[in-house]
C-alpha cells in the first residue's frame, strides 16, 4: 500500500476484479462498487472524493475512474458473485460517479503502464501482473495520473459507443 500523501486532494486506488465485475457495475450505472470482506480496513479508509481505477484480471487491461461519492458503509445484498468463494458478497461498499468509462474495444493494455509506475517497482519486470493480486490497492498520485492518461488517450482515439 501507498503511503498517504501530505495534502493530497484525494486518495488512488486501483479495484481488481474480472471483467464480470466491471460490467456489473456497469449496468448498476457506475454508481456503486463494493470490496471484498478480506479488504475491510482498507476499503473502509476510502473517501468521498477519492478515486478508482478499474484493473480486470485476465484481460490485464485497465478499463476505467470512478470517483467516490459517499462514505464507506456496509451491505451484503448479493450483487457481484465470486464463483470460488460463493459466500463473498462483497460486503464493503461505496457510492459512485463515473469518470471515465471504457467499453470492451477501448480498454488499455496495463503492461505497458505498469513498466511505469511505481506501484510495480517491488516486483521483476516480467512479473508484473503480481502487483495486482488482491481486490484492492492504494497507488500513487503519480501513477493515478499515468493511468488515467492513458484512458483519455484511448477514449480520444475510440469514443465510447
Amino acid at each position: 500500500m501507498a503511503a498517504a500523501e501530505p495534502g493530497a486532494p484525494f486518495q488512488a486506488y486501483i479495484v481488481v476484479g474480472g471483467p464480470d465485475k466491471y460490467e456489473k457495475t456497469r449496468a448498476l450505472g457506475f454508481t456503486v462498487h463494493g470490496f471484498k470482506s478480506t479488504r475491510r480496513k482498507m476499503a473502509m479508509g476510502v473517501r468521498p472524493g477519492d478515486r478508482i481505477l478499474f484493473y480486470l484480471t485476465g484481460l490485464k487491461q485497465f478499463a476505467g475512474c470512478v470517483r467516490v461519492v459517499s462514505e464507506p458503509y456496509e451491505d451484503h445484498e448479493l450483487i457481484w458473485t465470486n464463483a470460488k468463494k460463493p459466500n463473498e458478497d462483497y460486503p464493503y461498499r461505496v457510492r459512485i460517479e463515473p469518470e471515465i468509462v471504457l467499453n470492451d474495444p477501448q480498454f488499455v493494455d496495463a503492461e505497458p503502464v505498469a513498466a511505469r509506475m511505481t506501484h510495480t517497482k517491488r516486483w521483476p519486470r516480467e512479473h508484473w501482473p503480481l502487483a495486482f493480486q488482491g481486490n484492492l490497492h492504494r497507488i500513487s498520485l503519480e501513477d493515478y495520473e499515468l493511468i488515467v492518461s492513458e484512458l483519455k488517450d484511448a477514449a480520444a482515439v475510440m469514443p465510447p459507443r
